[in-house]
C-alpha cells in the first residue's frame, strides 16, 4: 500500500522526559528508558506490530520467532534514534562520531553551483542530516522537502533547546506553492531533498517491486528528479553501534525523463543498505498491499 497518513506518536511530556534524561543523566542512561518504551509498542501496537513482522517475515525471510524478536529490536533502535536526533538537536553533537562516505559527491555538487537533487527514506536518522549538511553547506545552498504535521506544541518546544542549522526547509502544502519555491530554489542552482518512500492518499503514486512485492512510492520526487538537467544523489544517514553515525551518498547513473528508471535505481540502493541495517527500517504502516492486517 506504502500509504502513510503523515501522522507520528509522541507526546510533549515524552519529550520533556528524554530531553530532560539525555542533559541530566547521559544519552546511554536514556537508552535504558527505551525497554519500557519498546515493550508498551510490541504489546499494545497491533497494527503496526503486524506491518513490522509482514517486513521481517515476508520481506525479509526470517523465522518466525527472528521476525518476533527482530520488531521489539526495530522499536528500541527507532527509540535510540529519536534520543539521538533530540540530543543533537539540544546541542549535544559532540557526544557522536560521524562517518562522511561519498562526501566529496556533495562537495562537488556545491562547488559546481549547478542546482541537484537529493533522494533519501524512513530508514536510519536522516532527520539529522541536517547537522551533517550543516557541515558543508557554507552558501545554505540545501533545501529539505518536508512535511510540518509534528503537534505544534512539540515543534516550539523542540525548536527552543535546539541549535538553529544553517539548512532551509521548504514545507509541502495544500495549496502545491512549495512547487514554486522548489522551482525558485534550483533556480538558484541550489540542492533539494526529498524522502522518496511515502505518499499520501490522492496524490500520483509509482509501483516498483520491492524486496520482491508490488509497492507504490510517490511519484512527484522521481518525476521532478527526472526531468531536470541536474545530478540526483540518494542519501541516508545509518545509525551504528557507540554513539556513531555514517552517511551515505551515491550519485543515481540514469536517462534524463526516466522516472520509472530514477525509482528502481532508489530501490537497489535502498535494499542494499537495509541488507546492512535491516534493523533501520521506519515504515511502520501497511507498505506492501499483501501485508497482513
Amino acid at each position: 500500500m506504502s500509504e502513510w497518513d503523515g501522522k507520528s506518536k509522541g507526546t510533549l511530556l515524552g519529550y520533556k522526559i528524554f530531553v530532560f534524561c539525555i542533559r541530566r543523566l547521559g544519552i546511554k542512561t536514556a537508552y535504558v528508558v527505551l525497554y519500557f518504551v519498546a515493550s508498551y509498542y510490541f504489546l499494545f501496537l497491533k497494527k503496526s506490530n503486524s506491518a513490522t513482522f509482514y517486513y521481517f517475515k515476508e520481506r525479509l525471510g526470517y523465522s518466525f520467532l527472528k521476525a518476533k524478536a527482530s520488531v521489539y529490536k526495530s522499536y528500541f533502535t527507532f527509540g535510540q534514534t529519536l534520543i539521538d536526533k533530540t540530543a543533537i538537536s539540544a546541542g549535544l553533537r559532540n557526544k557522536f562520531t560521524y562517518e562522511f562516505d561519498g562526501v566529496e559527491i556533495l562537495y562537488k555538487l556545491l562547488e559546481e553551483k549547478k542546482g541537484g537533487v537529493l533522494i533519501s527514506a524512513h530508514i536510519g536518522n536522516f532527520e539529522i542530516a541536517k547537522h551533517f549538511f550543516s557541515e558543508i553547506d557554507l552558501d545554505c545552498q540545501i533545501n529539505l522537502v518536508t512535511t510540518d504535521l509534528e503537534h505544534s506544541v512539540i515543534k516550539e518546544y523542540l525548536e527552543s533547546v535546539s541549535v538553529k542549522s544553517s539548512i532551509k526547509f521548504i514545507i509541502v502544502r495544500d495549496d502545491l506553492s512549495h512547487i514554486f519555491e522548489i522551482n525558485n530554489a534550483l533556480a538558484d542552482n541550489e540542492l533539494i531533498c526529498f524522502t522518496g518512500d511515502r505518499y499520501f492518499e490522492g496524490t500520483k503514486c509509482l509501483t516498483a517491486s520491492f524486496l520482491g512485492e508490488e509497492a507504490n512510492f510517490p511519484a512527484g520526487p522521481f518525476l521532478i528528479a527526472s526531468r531536470l538537467k541536474v545530478p540526483v544523489v540518494f542519501v541516508y544517514v545509518m545509525k551504528e553501534p557507540n554513539l556513531h553515525y555514517h552517511l551515505y551518498a551515491r550519485e543515481a547513473n540514469t536517462k534524463h525523463r526516466d522516472e520509472k528508471g530514477l525509482l528502481n535505481a532508489y530501490i537497489e540502493s535502498v535494499e542494499l543498505m537495509l541488507k546492512k541495517y535491516p534493523l533501520q527500517w521506519f515504515n511502520y504502516f501497511k507498505f506492501w498491499d499483501k501485508s497482513e492486517t
